[in-house]
């Protein structure tokens, strides 16, 4: 269903998506226009081409649904069950066996640590089993032009994309991806691939749908480029079901009496509390609050995404893979 049609549709049967607070009407083809002769204007594609582009590309009301409900909105201990699974810390442990000098060699020159790496692709597709159905340029045209609430956003990262397939010689009608139009192995956004990607094997092609040296060097990369600091920690448990609260401040400095009362585990670490963003999470469980420390690595696996669900979940299955890989040695 070309763009014209799909619109006509949409403005018939729906003004507002569910569970999106959208006042506006969906915009029509003039909008479409008006970004066709943005990208010709400020980055000389060519019109006739691009519009040719945009003829074939479809719009997805169930793209509309996913992003309206994601996982980061469940409970913690429903989201932990999602990722925290035997299967996947296996699969996490066979991954390292199979890319052990790409990784060391990677976290040798980063400091970021191959565990991180490793769980982040674990998190974000499976290691490459779950990169996603939808083409990239639909995805980002579906949440650019008929999700008000986050437009702005995807029509930059339509714009990064269509700037990528130029300059990787990529036709943009191909590349596949997640329902918010990520990309590859790692999940990366084209802004993302753009500023970070790496060609780790110096084949000209940053290749991060099928080439797992060149995903890890690209993590690797993000996360240095984020500030990662080597040797620090993560986060630190303080304890299990707690039914305490903090106080107005999450910051950990300003909750020094309550890491101190017996409660809390007072043996945290001298490196956690010397952190600029250190705080205190607290963490859903069945019955009461799970109660942790996170340090600047931890808001750096934020910047991945922004969920602390999701930084939690990964350096969860960063310990669950370690400690399997070290007990299970081949």
């Amino acid at each position: 269903m070309k763009f014209k049609d799909l619109f006509l549709r949409l403005l018939i049967i729906c003004t507002c998506f569910a569970n999106c607070s959208c006042t506006n009407p969906i915009k029509n083809q003039e909008t479409i226009d008006g970004f066709i002769k943005q990208m010709v204007t400020e980055h000389h594609f060519n019109e006739a081409e691009l519009t040719d582009t945009f003829n074939k590309v479809e719009l997805h009301e169930d793209i509309i649904k996913k992003i309206s409900k994601p996982s980061e909105g469940l409970p913690w201990y429903k989201y932990r069950k999602i990722f925290l699974k035997e299967p996947r810390i296996k699969a996490g442990v066979q991954f390292w066996r199979e890319n052990a000098t790409t990784l060391a060699t990677v976290e040798k020159e980063t400091g970021v640590p191959a565990a991180i790496i490793v769980a982040i692709i674990g998190v974000e597709t499976q290691y490459g089993q779950h990169t996603g159905h939808y083409r990239v340029i639909d995805a980002l045209s579906t949440l650019t032009f008929a999700y008000p609430p986050r437009s702005q956003f995807f029509r930059s990262e339509l714009e990064n994309f269509l700037l990528l397939c130029r300059e990787e010689r990529i036709d943009p009608l191909n590349p596949i991806g997640s329902y918010a139009g990520a990309m590859g192995m790692p999940q990366f956004m084209p802004s993302s691939y753009r500023h970070y990607a790496v060609d780790f094997n110096k084949d000209n092609y940053r290749d991060i749908w099928h080439n797992p040296d060149d995903v890890i060097a690209s993590i690797a990369n993000y996360f240095a480029k984020q500030g990662w600091q080597t040797n620090n920690p993560v986060a630190f448990r303080l304890c299990d079901k707690c039914h305490k609260s903090v106080n107005s401040s999450p910051f950990l400095k300003e909750n020094l009496s309550l890491i101190k009362s017996n409660a809390i585990n007072p043996n945290i670490s001298k490196p956690l509390l010397s952190t600029k963003k250190a705080k205190i999470i607290a963490f859903e469980q069945e019955n009461g609050e799970e109660l942790w420390a996170t340090s600047d690595n931890f808001y750096v696996i934020t910047r991945y995404n922004h969920s602390p669900l999701y930084a939690m979940a990964v350096y969860q299955l960063s310990l669950a893979i370690s400690n399997l890989r070290v007990s299970s040695p081949l």
